[in-house]
């Protein structure tokens, strides 16, 4: 961000960005949590992150309201514009992670006491290391302005998708052996697309740092590798 001669729109750029960096913080921790009470499945801890969600839906409100608030003081326009509106996009992509790790929570709490077979955990952990790597990693490229980098989490994204078809695959498989399997590996198939949401939102934020450095849309057809059958459908959880 460029230094402007009204320096008090430097500082709500600046807050704004403050903002975003805080929000992320929060939809990153909630995220590594949910996954946490998955393994464990600690319904303490879940129902902690159903509780602290809050917190971001109004961090998320504030960023909303501090950027329309600049855009009618300042009346930016090009670059100054994009950033604003990156701000608002950004900050509706973190609000649905942190709604996608209460999600997660809530199946945690919905699983309680079910017969839970711990290997079948591990390929949820390892799907959510990786969107949560790719959700670091671009905002980081939000606050560097790294267009690079946020390609090159755009291009990823196919890796989770892969991995989450794998997952989906492997989870049916459990299914069809044990019918005692069914109920705990339902609730795993809706955790796993859960965090594979979120790695698409990562994929978002991606595009809208392209928008912000470059003032144009991506174009290029997003790369995809979720052959599983939930997305035949459109996937909502409340």
């Amino acid at each position: 961000m460029s230094d402007h001669i009204v320096t008090s729109f430097d500082d709500d750029l600046k807050d704004l960005a403050r903002h975003i960096s805080e929000l992320g913080g929060l939809a990153e921790r909630s995220v590594d949590l949910s996954v946490r009470a998955l393994t464990k499945v600690d319904l303490v801890a879940a129902r902690k992150i159903v509780e602290d969600d809050k917190r971001i839906d109004d961090l998320q409100r504030e960023v909303e309201e501090k950027a329309v608030l600049t855009i009618a003081r300042r009346q930016p326009m090009a670059q100054d514009l994009r950033e604003v509106v990156a701000a608002i996009h950004i900050a509706n992509d973190l609000e649905r992670v942190g709604d996608l790790a209460k999600n997660t929570a809530k199946r945690v709490i919905a699983i309680g006491g079910q017969f839970q077979p711990q290997q079948f955990v591990h390929g949820v952990e390892h799907l959510s290391e990786l969107a949560l790597g790719q959700l670091k990693t671009v905002l980081d490229c939000y606050a560097s302005r790294d267009l690079d980098q946020a390609l090159a989490v755009w291009r990823q994204d196919n890796e989770i998708d892969a991995l989450y078809t794998s997952l989906f695959r492997e989870l049916l498989t459990y299914m069809m052996e044990d019918p005692r399997n069914i109920s705990f590996c339902t609730h795993l198939l809706f955790c796993a697309k859960n965090i594979e949401r979120i790695g698409d939102h990562a994929t978002n934020i991606a595009e809208t740092i392209y928008y912000v450095i470059t003032g144009m849309a991506l174009t290029d057809e997003r790369p995809k590798k979720d052959n599983s059958s939930l997305t035949a459908v459109e996937y909502k959880e409340g």
